[in-house]
């Protein structure tokens, strides 16, 4: 046995590695599905796969590439955020420099930007498919609501993003875009339903969203929160969710 043998051997005996991957290779059915089941790298995908399930004039590959255009947006945002202060006096100054001066600022920058619009066009291109295809009925009308869900808090991250750059353009865009809140049912002082709540100009949806009755210092640091800390939170738990319910339900298809 050669050295390299040897220490493979080592660490695939290794307390480490059976903690990760707790099945040998044994080409047996019942082995592939202790595989999948036991190992926290493979639990996201069903044991069993319909071969035409995972063809990619199927599948288009629109829930994966949305994933993979998450985790760039969560690692190029939190790269952003060691060189942006989300005050009002430097929150456009902390962008210019981050752009002009830091080492790789625009090319995170622009990577940050293009992967939340990518995301946005992946996640509608795979609610589509998912309809077309009939894979939101039973028994996958749960993990419906929750891709649902998902599409809207990516709407949202991508909305309170918009926000932090504090120009002229993205604060007028957020004014415009949260005037909507203003006609809420229930929550909106504008909008119907609103006397059984008691809501008003000051105390309404729109106002929750800005912090205050107009966008201000305020406002932006409540976007920075939302968009770093409050929905990427948010997402990931109902991510968890639906890839949990990807390996109960099985892959995207026609219904059993």
């Amino acid at each position: 046995m050669s050295k390299w043998e040897q220490f493979k051997e080592q660490i695939v005996n290794s307390p480490v590695w059976q903690s990760m991957f707790r099945h040998g290779y044994d080409d047996t059915p019942r082995n592939r599905v202790l595989m999948v089941s036991g190992n926290v790298w493979l639990h996201l995908h069903p044991s069993k796969v319909r071969r035409h399930g995972v063809r990619l004039k199927f599948t288009w590959c629109m829930g994966g590439i949305t994933f993979l255009m998450f985790l760039i947006t969560i690692v190029t945002g939190v790269y952003l955020m060691f060189y942006y202060r989300p005050v009002a006096e430097y929150a456009y100054a902390d962008m210019k420099y981050l752009e002009f001066d830091m080492p790789f600022g625009m090319v995170m920058r622009n990577m940050h930007r293009w992967a939340a619009h990518a995301m946005v066009i992946a996640v509608w291109l795979h609610m589509f498919r998912v309809f077309m295809t009939g894979s939101y009925k039973p028994p996958r009308e749960f993990n419906w609501v929750v891709g649902v869900i998902l599409l809207v808090l990516t709407l949202l991250l991508s909305f309170t993003g918009y926000l932090l750059p504090w120009d002229q353009l993205s604060i007028w865009a957020v004014t415009v875009g949260s005037n909507m809140a203003r006609a809420t049912p229930l929550l909106g002082h504008e909008g119907p339903f609103r006397e059984f709540v008691g809501v008003n100009d000051v105390y309404d949806a729109r106002a929750l969203l800005f912090g205050g009755g107009e966008i201000g210092p305020h406002t932006l640091l409540r976007f920075y929160i939302l968009h770093c800390v409050f929905i990427p939170l948010v997402t990931t738990v109902f991510l968890i969710v639906h890839f949990w319910r990807i390996r109960r339900d099985g892959l995207s298809g026609p219904p059993l």
